[in-house]
């Protein structure tokens, strides 16, 4: 008797979907040159203008290192914004979601490669500030503090992820670019992302203390040096507390629709 044939082709490991679905939800994001290209230059444009062609010093601060940190904030929280809120938006009004959720691959493999998504596209953004910082900004930092802002900064996207994949499933797909953007931009600009805090009013200085932005900011100035009286326990509390208020209410939504 002949013996069953066994199968040629092996099931693909769970390590292998993952990356594959990464790599193809970072190739959707890249086919869309109308977010590749804001997500990549806006941050390094808006920083040669206020650090290389208006340099100098504030107080003792320098310019460019201290926007090297508020601009590398601003150019990691668009991608997890964008990627989970118009993402994630525009997949539930396709009916992708529902068919991901169909499909054998955990559900968990999703969430994963957009998470993946915005790191890889927060780091390309955080190198090109770089290479603006040293040519054009003349800043110099040790590789090891290099290192540490570049954690600080991926790792600082989460609760932004968590914000945006609320977002996303709140509003349709033809409207969520715009209600990202009302969150994006002025919680940037308010959380002195592009100009710095101590140039608003008073007011509007105590109140940036609501924004995880300004948190994570503050986390970036201080590996840069930057700022002092960095409150590290105080600035991690509030975003670990942040990503898990938006997870617990996208799982909310999710499982209601």
């Amino acid at each position: 008797m002949n013996a069953l044939p066994s199968s040629t082709h092996a099931a693909p490991s769970l390590l292998r979907i993952q990356a594959l679905e990464a790599w193809y939800e970072l190739l959707a994001v890249l086919r869309q040159p109308a977010f590749a290209l804001p997500t990549l230059l806006f941050p390094v444009v808006f920083y040669l203008l206020f650090a290389v062609v208006l340099p100098g010093k504030w107080g003792g601060l320098e310019r460019a290192a201290y926007l090297l940190a508020t601009y590398g904030v601003f150019g990691v929280i668009g991608p997890a914004l964008f990627g989970f809120g118009v993402g994630l938006a525009i997949e539930r009004e396709k009916g992708w979601l529902e068919l991901k959720r169909v499909s054998p691959m955990p559900t968990l493999v999703y969430f994963l490669a957009k998470i993946a998504m915005s790191l890889v596209v927060g780091f390309t953004v955080v190198c090109l500030l770089t290479i603006a910082a040293v040519v054009g900004g003349g800043v110099r930092m040790a590789p090891g503090t290099w290192g540490l802002l570049v954690a600080t900064l991926l790792l600082g996207t989460l609760p932004f992820c968590a914000m945006g994949l609320w977002l996303g499933t709140l509003v349709r797909g033809q409207g969520a670019v715009a209600v990202v953007n009302l969150v994006y931009l002025p919680m940037s600009v308010l959380s002195g992302l592009w100009i710095p805090i101590f140039a608003f009013p008073v007011l509007l200085q105590k109140l940036a203390v609501v924004w995880p932005a300004w948190h994570l900011g503050r986390l970036a100035l201080g590996v840069v040096g930057q700022a002092q009286d960095v409150r590290w326990g105080l600035h991690l509390a509030v975003l670990l507390g942040t990503t898990a208020l938006f997870l617990a209410l996208a799982a909310r939504r999710l499982r209601r629709g």
